[in-house]
């Protein structure tokens, strides 16, 4: 993640967000990278991203291909970054996708062993074209 502003999603607010949500409910969405190459994949229907800025006030977040969210979790406190609209939830887990390149890298993180989420928008050119 670059130095771009940081917001914060507590994990509670995470998983209210995220009701209803799951890999079944995903869309199919169209993306034109910085290069103009294309990418189509299923993507979570979060529009606006509840959250918090470094002083704990609310702020909404408009969800965009290049927002990246990242779980700092477990006991040695591991980090690992995802693209917002490429991660699902379910009652135990969280699962995202890595890279929009090889859309097989994917990680499952447990949610109970999350301590921080982390989101920013990595300003990388993506492009929604439907």
């Amino acid at each position: 993640m670059c130095s771009c502003t940081t917001y914060y999603i507590p994990l509670e607010s995470f998983k209210q967000q995220f009701t209803g949500i799951d890999s079944t409910k995903m869309v199919n969405l169209s993306v034109q990278g910085p290069l103009n190459e294309q990418y189509n994949y299923k993507a979570n229907t979060i529009s606006i991203i509840e959250c918090k800025d470094k002083n704990g006030n609310p702020f909404s977040l408009k969800n965009t291909p290049s927002i990246e969210i990242r779980f700092t979790y477990g006991h040695r406190n591991k980090r690992k970054v995802f693209y917002f609209d490429r991660i699902s939830v379910n009652r135990h887990s969280v699962t995202g996708v890595e890279s929009r390149f090889m859309d097989f890298i994917r990680k499952t993180i447990p949610l109970d062993s999350i301590t921080k989420i982390e989101v920013q928008d990595g300003r990388k050119q993506f492009n929604t074209t439907y």
